[in-house]
């Protein structure tokens, strides 16, 4: 596809009625056709594993509540599982939107990660997180506001690794041109469609000269398109130290794969933790919405025990999914709901410093919706 092509498909895709303001946690990820007759949408639902069906149950019950125009198909899908099976597949192609829970990907042995098949086989290139501070939730920094966009299908996080010889293993890194244009137009794309003023390509280009080299050469080069926006690079370990440091300077963040899973996790401890992260991974044609950063308690079974799973970040990702199917009143109407319920501080699970249980919330939200 010709580059004018790809921007201008892409800035389809991203675009919106208007910029939304810069304290609104969940932005538009990309954007679908309205159904004419105001048809609810087919929306594939994978509750997943430890937490998941605890937070995407109250998605469910919330959503039912609001009357949103849209309808589950669920699918029972667990990390353990060789692949993701076709028919939940198929049924995310048809859809083309996915509501996922986290999905447990054992350590070591020779089970891969079915959140990178997914991203694998519908080609969800980009990962985009909302990291931003809640209104009345404590942290140690203010005026965060940071969206990392990750790029995710290569790189060392793509699974590319062999046993060479007996206790020789070869893990390899590939970058390519194409992918590593793609996400940084993207991400300028994001930046220029949502008035944000700074762009920083993450790297670590003064050791891995090649590719990271070839990730950075990209960047510069479709960060000319686009004047009114500053550009900046910076080494990933210097990034980790000024994001705990001084978090406030960045704005969006464009990463190769493993940097960003890295990054959008400390920039989502920095602003209140994963669980009232949002996110989301998307290509042109479809879009899985999950817990914006991974869930360190995704298999936590004291929290499964005790019923007392955040399900904010999920949530504020449903509200994102809303948006992206064009219904804003729906979501801005579950994320004001969501937010009231943060700033008032009567109900609160353990990991943002209360002590509620996930039903709690979830009646929290469905009474805060009126």
């Amino acid at each position: 596809m010709a580059r004018t092509s790809f921007a201008s498909s892409l800035r389809r895709l991203l675009s919106r009625s208007s910029p939304p303001p810069r304290v609104v946690p969940s932005r538009s990820v990309t954007y679908m056709p309205r159904p004419g007759d105001g048809a609810p949408r087919g929306v594939t639902l994978i509750p997943g594993d430890g937490i998941g069906p605890l937070v995407t149950a109250s998605v469910e019950e919330v959503m039912a509540a609001m009357h949103a125009p849209v309808y589950f198909e669920k699918y029972d899908v667990h990390g353990d599982m060789k692949r993701v099976p076709e028919e939940v597949i198929e049924s995310i192609r048809k859809n083309k939107v996915c509501l996922k829970g986290g999905l447990k990907t054992p350590v070591g042995g020779g089970v891969s990660s079915l959140n990178v098949q997914l991203r694998k086989e519908l080609d969800l290139y980009a990962s985009l997180v909302n990291c931003v501070n809640l209104p009345g939730l404590p942290t140690r920094h203010e005026n965060v506001d940071i969206v990392v966009v990750r790029e995710n299908t290569e790189g060392e996080y793509s699974g590319l690794e062999h046993e060479v010889v007996p206790g020789v293993v070869e893990s390899l890194k590939v970058m390519t041109k194409f992918c590593s244009e793609r996400i940084a137009q993207y991400a300028f794309e994001y930046a220029y469609l949502n008035n944000r003023k700074k762009v920083s390509a993450v790297h670590k280009a003064n050791i891995m000269k090649l590719a990271d080299g070839l990730f950075l050469e990209s960047c510069r080069e479709v960060a000319k398109k686009y004047p009114g926006i500053k550009y900046s690079e910076i080494i990933v370990d210097n990034c980790c130290m000024q994001l705990v440091s001084k978090p406030e300077q960045f704005d969006v963040m464009v990463t190769p794969n493993l940097y960003g899973n890295l990054v959008a996790n400390t920039a989502a401890g920095i602003a209140g933790g994963t669980g009232v992260m949002p996110g989301g991974n998307v290509g042109a044609d479809h879009a899985i919405f999950e817990q914006g950063a991974s869930a360190g308690n995704v298999g936590h079974e004291k929290l499964v025990g005790q019923k007392r799973a955040n399900p904010v970040a999920l949530l504020l990702s449903s509200a994102m999914m809303l948006r992206h199917l064009q219904f804003p009143s729906f979501a801005d109407r579950l994320e004001t709901a969501v937010k009231r319920v943060i700033s008032e501080g009567k109900y609160r699970t353990k990991d943002i410093g209360g002590d509620s249980t996930t039903q709690e919330i979830t009646n929290a939200v469905i009474q805060a919706l009126d």
